[in-house]
């Protein structure tokens, strides 16, 4: 038997092999995914969905919620785990996040005085969610 290797055919990927550009585009609908999947969990306990990706100045809010006067910033990881998750949520996102509410609250009526908190929601790698209210509303 007489084989014929072709050298002008570019290497094959293994179909498992995926490029950094694939992973991005997964991780953007994951995170997509975890946004809405947050959102239907406020809004199924009674919470007003103002905003989703907001984008100011300073940066981008993920979903922003109004309760009994009060408004809800939320920042939204997805990880293997809760804890994993959670410390996705750097101090210098935190403070850029603050920025971009202090943007948002500049069109509300009672502006910096309105009534407010940060709530980081947690997503685990089988869609559970996790939200703690006022994880970061100390900056």
């Amino acid at each position: 038997m007489n084989l014929h290797i072709r050298s002008d055919l570019k290497p094959h990927h293994h179909p498992v092999t995926r490029r950094k550009s694939d992973m991005g585009a997964m991780a953007y609908f994951s995170g997509c995914a975890a946004e809405a999947g947050v959102a239907r969990d406020y809004v199924d306990r009674g919470y007003n969905l103002l905003e989703n990706r907001w984008q100011g100045h300073s940066g981008e809010i993920d979903l922003i919620f109004s309760d009994a006067g009060v408004l809800v910033f939320v920042e939204v990881k997805k990880a293997v785990s809760f804890d994993a998750a959670a410390s996705r949520l750097s101090v210098a996102q935190a403070r850029r996040i603050h920025l971009a509410a202090e943007e948002y609250l500049a069109h509300m009526p009672s502006g910096a005085l309105t009534d407010m908190r940060f709530d980081l929601a947690l997503c685990n790698q089988v869609g559970a969610i996790e939200i703690r209210e006022g994880a970061f509303s100390h900056f």
